[in-house]
């Protein structure tokens, strides 16, 4: 006796369009897919017909020999930009926006119950390749430390150059410095009077500042733990220290300038080895709540008067006023920030025997990031946006038509925007704000992405792996999260801190957290 087919079921006799992309024969269809890159839009080659269950293993492939680069194979990323649905909210992640191809085009498309009606196999489908970093940065799965030391809640903590150390500043007037090969303290650098509030390591490693409530900055000598050199803080600041940042090594290497800003409404410019002042911007009329030191040789400002500054670092002349926000700009990032911290050293690890070759290895480092992508910044605010703005000047040189108007408005913070911080690749945004939510967006166009939900208190900061495919917060909640950038959702969850966390940084395969529990914990894989 013969086997009967069963018939289809009544809902998919109904609607036709509900049939499974997959035939009976269980064999995956073809379709015609397109590649193109994500940069520039260029094509990458005539389209090509492939099964759709074809996985990223094989789109890689696929695109490496389009390229001529299948003798040294390069990691991608994949995404397909979908069209808009009638009805939907622009404010879902994948509306009219991209969709990671994480397995293959079958499973996060044509099969997947959220998306199979948006493309069907009869369309040629445009897949957009970003190269990824031909490194890999291990997963974090455990806290492998947990130091004692300070004896007031942590506020700030920082990472060296090359990642062998780590810098922490507390409310118990210290900074400490911890040895991360061995995960042990190192130094304690005793000498303010007041908090500390923030810490920042010049691009060698020579030098780690700190600036605190008792409105000195002092300069320490990592390697002894002591002061620099006699006299003191660089004094000058009427009021707290709220932000430092270094020249970038490929702009000065023997002797780089460190800016600091203050709640008194000024940026003082500090000669680290005359201990002189050099000059002062003095344009905000409120306090100066970020301050950054350009790749082209500008400082940027972000300010409680509502505005960002430009100023030329040779001179202190005023180049710009950017003054779109609403309220409070709190927080500034470039996305140049990690190769201009980094300086000379990149994952190989070489360490430059002289200024001049740590001059010229940076300057490399920078001119290969901004031949494609030129300096960018983007500003967060008590507003709830954030805006992109644009770019100095274009890839072939050219200043932008309009400086002032902003490349795009980034609205979805429900309330204060407390930090941002670009991926080292240039490609992503990642917002943190008091509405307990981390934000994604486009590091080009500033578009929406996802919204990353799994904290149930304010987020205070991010952190990006070097090869950025891992973004770290940390929160009120006293979890750190570490999220998979595929699926938005939580990669691993990092609980063990018994209060708010304020602090978080990511280098190699290691996190750094502190807060007000009053422990430094190390996280690795």
């Amino acid at each position: 006796m013969t086997t009967l087919i069963p018939p289809k079921p009544k809902r998919q006799r109904k609607n036709p369009t509900l049939t499974t992309s997959t035939p009976s024969n269980g064999i995956a269809p073809s379709i015609v897919c397109q590649f193109r890159n994500a940069k520039d839009g260029t094509l990458l080659g005539p389209s090509v017909s492939l099964p759709a269950d074809t996985g990223r293993e094989g789109l890689e492939l696929l695109v490496n020999n389009l390229r001529g680069t299948a003798e040294d194979p390069v990691p991608f990323s994949f995404h397909i930009k979908l069209p808009s649905a009638q009805g939907e909210e622009e404010t879902t992640p994948e509306e009219g926006l991209r969709l990671t191809i994480s397995k293959s085009i079958q499973q996060d498309l044509l099969t997947h119950p959220k998306h199979s009606q948006k493309l069907s196999t009869e369309d040629v489908f445009v897949i957009d390749c970003e190269p990824e970093a031909v490194f890999r940065v291990r997963e974090i799965t455990r806290c492998s430390s947990s130091l004692d030391g300070h004896a007031s809640p942590i506020l700030c903590a920082s990472f060296s150059p090359t990642g062998q150390y780590l810098a922490t500043g507390s409310g118990d007037n210290t900074c400490r410095l911890w040895n991360l090969s061995s995960e042990t303290p190192s130094h304690t650098l005793s000498g303010h009077t007041n908090w500390v509030l923030c810490v920042e390591w010049d691009g060698l490693e020579r030098f780690v500042a700190t600036g605190s409530m008792d409105n000195t900055v002092r300069l320490w000598d990592p390697k002894t733990g002591k002061p620099s050199s006699e006299g003191g803080g660089l004094k000058g600041h009427t009021k707290w220290i709220t932000s430092l940042s270094w020249e970038p090594i490929h702009l000065n290497s023997s002797n780089p300038r460190l800016a600091s800003s203050s709640k008194d409404s000024t940026v003082r410019i500090w000669n680290p080895r005359s201990r002189k002042l050099e000059f002062s911007l003095g344009g905000h009329t409120a306090s100066v709540n970020q301050v950054r030191w350009g790749g082209e040789g500008v400082i940027f400002t972000a300010s409680s008067d509502r505005t960002v500054k430009l100023w030329d670092g040779k001179d202190g002349k005023l180049i710009r006023t950017l003054s779109e926000h609403a309220h409070w700009v709190n927080t500034l990032a470039l996305n140049t920030d990690f190769i201009l911290r980094t300086g000379p050293f990149d994952q190989h690890g070489k360490i430059p025997v002289s200024d001049e070759q740590a001059k010229e290895l940076s300057l490399k480092r920078y001119q290969t990031f901004t031949s494609t992508t030129p300096e960018q910044l983007i500003s967060g605010s008590d507003d709830h946006t954030l805006f992109l703005w644009p770019a100095l000047r274009d890839s072939s040189g050219q200043p932008p038509s309009n400086p002032k108007k902003p490349v795009a408005r980034l609205t979805g913070h429900q309330k204060q925007v407390n930090h941002v911080a670009w991926s080292p690749d240039g490609r992503f945004i990642a917002s943190a704000g008091f509405d307990n939510a981390v934000k994604l967006w486009d590091g080009r166009t500033g578009k929406f992405i996802a919204s990353l939900r799994g904290h149930v208190a304010a987020v205070y900061r991010v952190s990006w792996s070097s090869d950025s495919r891992m973004l770290v917060s940390a929160s009120k909640d006293s979890t750190l999260k570490l999220w998979d950038l595929k699926t938005f959702k939580i990669r691993v969850d990092l609980p063990g801190h018994n209060d708010e966390v304020y602090c978080v940084d990511f280098v190699a395969d290691k996190i750094a957290s502190g807060g007000r529990d009053k422990k430094v914990k190390i996280w690795r894989h």
